[in-house]
């Protein structure tokens, strides 16, 4: 975790951040993390899921060559304490997730320093390569304190459609689970 956040506070979205920040934005512009791949690799045991039956969230994981295209949210002056907080409780809640610092290109205009949270590939919720069957089947059952597995999913596409934004992976695995809900 670092111990200091860039100023401003710029916050790198890239699935339920994006259409639930929960914290006041003054800012948010499409951005890209070039060295990075979203995917659903990690496994949910609070929000989408539980032990028993975890569900599997977004992470950036590192991929070289890869990118993510999501949002970079700027905090609203002010409420930069409050919001890393908060954040740092939503996002390390079971430390799975790195908070890193993470240069992102903004679509309309120059290169944002923001914190966001990716993958620790040595702890043990991270799931490594899954195939797109085997996510769909598992988010098809999952529900965690946050709700449906499905629902976190069918948001983040929605939400990626209205930027415009393309993701054929979570387009694929969107229709799939829809397919499996109604079985």
């Amino acid at each position: 975790m670092t111990e200091t956040a860039p100023r401003p506070l710029w916050i790198f979205a890239y699935g339920s951040l994006m259409w639930q920040p929960d914290f006041p934005v003054a800012e948010a512009r499409v951005a890209r993390a070039t060295g990075w791949h979203r995917g659903f690799c990690m496994w949910s045991i609070h929000h989408r899921g539980s032990p028993e039956v975890p569900g599997l969230v977004l992470a950036l994981d590192r991929a070289e060559g890869g990118y993510c295209d999501g949002l970079a949210l700027r905090v609203a002056p002010g409420a930069e304490a409050e919001t890393l907080a908060m954040v740092r409780e939503r996002e390390l809640v079971s430390s799975a997730y790195l908070e890193i610092t993470l240069p992102v290109q903004l679509r309309d205009r120059g290169v944002a320093e923001t914190l966001a949270y990716v993958i620790d590939p040595a702890h043990p919720q991270y799931t490594g390569p899954l195939e797109p069957e085997e996510q769909a089947q598992i988010i098809a059952r999952s529900c965690g304190g946050r709700g449906r597995n499905c629902d976190y999913l069918w948001s983040t596409v929605a939400h990626l459609g209205e930027l415009g934004i393309a993701d054929r992976d979570l387009d694929w695995l969107s229709r799939r689970v829809r397919q499996l809900v109604a079985e």
